[in-house]
């Protein structure tokens, strides 16, 4: 059946709901409910308990299915590096770098101590939220001793936490991505997303834009201005700035009595990281046929292997081999391993729901054939050459007005996917051009989740930590844009 116009108002409705209430939960709950109701024949009880078995259904999809579990199992192996004091002995390693530069010019010590603090954001692409409290949280007392305004605190705390995890996808991010991929009939979602990631300028672009401003040490807008009243006045913040402190910025205490070991950090997620290429390749081996050589058969079978099952054996992995290691040094036993998976996977049980949300309304997109008429409607105007700008600037606009990229891939990809193929455009490129426009329009947007944390880690005043970041983010914005005019018409 078409349903015409019809087919564009859930997602429509759930983007205005999510404007006006600031609640993607309720939103997306909203628009599968309405999608269902349109599919139904407008019989509000049919309609009602269509949505609820959609919702169930979503765990008929085994793909869909791992990557809630997934997602859930990395707060437990979250809360157990924490708890292992693994953090804190991360935070000692760096400081005794630090502690090396205090013989140098202090301008050599403030370019150092923001480039670590970079790094480290990048290295902790395994969940945003722990990248940008890891950062803040970390380098406040070495930034505010070294007269580094909080406000460039938060921007590296934020800048450095969602590029890393949409452009290293071997966390949540690229499970629940592959997720809805899949959702859109995308037979290899893994290599699709692996491909799209050259595509994905803006988090390269405000990757590179950190490093050129920390390096040059040449801010601009606010930014200067902030710089400024810090080297003259030493004050850390605007005189009627508000900083967001949080007394629970962790989201369970360390154990206390034991020493602080780095390592007990970093195997755990090594571990996860590197057990991903390896258990694509074991998922995808058998579909392999007549490869020359070894090297070539794993090759191939990465992209030919399972995502959602790739992602779920790593964190399991990691977490089986935290648990080893926390044994062997008395650090947890059976009991407390059990308490804190549990703890661990109820701290992200909003995450999972959103998951959950997602799926179901990207679901109803596809029986209302959502993507086929919108693309129907602008093949006559919009040309493939312009389509991966045109999503990238309704990507931002979401997300910039929802304050959540994941809502914003959630919702575009179920319209951006299907409109690509009509369009005969690039599927890589158009992806890439979705998500990197969720990131985007977060970055600029005051009631995004990340920011919110970015600035609670660094006790910077939010509304001065916007303000300080935007300009930074637009430029990265305006040159993606006019990359992919150019990529859409001579690339």
């Amino acid at each position: 059946m078409e349903y015409g116009f019809l087919s564009v108002i859930p997602p429509i409705v759930a983007i205005i709901l999510a404007l006006r209430t600031k609640q993607v939960y309720i939103a997306l709950l909203f628009g599968i409910w309405f999608s269902w109701l349109i599919i139904k024949g407008w019989h509000p009880l049919d309609g009602t308990l269509a949505m609820i078995e959609a919702l169930v259904n979503v765990f008929q999809s085994k793909g869909n299915t791992r990557t809630i579990m997934f997602s859930a199992l990395v707060g437990a192996l979250l809360i157990f590096i924490q708890y292992s004091r693994g953090v804190e002995g991360f935070i000692n390693i760096i400081n005794k770098v630090l502690v090396k530069l205090e013989n140098k010019k202090s301008g050599y010590s403030r370019v150092m101590v923001q480039v670590l603090a970079t790094v480290t954001g990048l290295l902790l692409f395994v969940e945003t939220s722990i990248s940008s409290l890891t950062v803040g949280t970390l380098y406040r007392p070495i930034f505010d001793k070294l007269g580094i305004p909080r406000e460039k605190l938060a921007y590296i705390a934020d800048s450095s936490s969602a590029p890393s995890s949409i452009l290293m996808p071997f966390n949540a991010w690229g499970a629940f991505i592959m997720g809805l991929l899949l959702t859109q009939g995308i037979d290899r979602p893994f290599a699709v997303m692996i491909a799209s990631i050259k595509y994905n300028f803006y988090p390269l672009l405000a990757i590179l834009i950190l490093f050129i401003v920390i390096l040059s040490k040449r801010d601009f807008g606010p930014m200067k201005k902030a710089e400024k009243r810090t080297r003259e006045t030493g004050a850390l913040m605007n005189p009627n700035a508000k900083p967001l402190v949080s007394d629970e910025i962790t989201s369970f205490p360390p154990k206390e009595g034991i020493e602080a070991k780095a390592y007990n950090m970093i195997v755990p997620l090594l571990v996860m990281v590197f057990m991903m290429p390896i258990n694509l390749i074991y998922t995808g081996w058998g579909a392999v046929k007549g490869a020359s050589s070894f090297i070539n058969h794993a090759s191939e079978a990465i992209g030919k292997g399972s995502g959602s099952s790739s992602v779920l054996y790593a964190v399991i992995a990691a977490l089986l081999v935290a648990m080893i290691m926390y044994f062997i040094q008395g650090i947890m036993k059976p009991k407390e391993a059990v308490h804190l998976t549990l703890k661990g996977i109820s701290e992200l049980m909003p995450l999972a729901l959103l998951m959950l949300l997602a799926f179901a309304i990207g679901d109803a997109c596809k029986e209302l054939q959502t993507g086929i008429y919108v693309a129907n409607v602008t093949k006559d105007w919009l040309s493939p050459e312009l389509l991966p700008a045109v999503v990238f600037l309704i990507s931002s606009f979401i997300a910039f007005s929802t304050g959540t990229s994941w809502g914003t891939f959630a919702i575009m990809l179920a319209i951006s996917v299907p409109m690509a193929n009509m369009h005969g455009a690039d599927i890589t490129i158009v992806v890439a051009a979705t998500l990197g426009g969720g990131i985007f329009g977060d970055h600029c947007s005051p009631i995004s989740d990340t920011s919110i944390i970015s600035s609670m880690a660094s006790a910077s005043d939010h509304i001065d930590h916007v303000k300080t970041q935007l300009p930074y983010a637009i430029i990265g914005g305006v040159i993606t844009t006019v990359l992919y005019l150019i990529l859409g018409f001579f690339g």
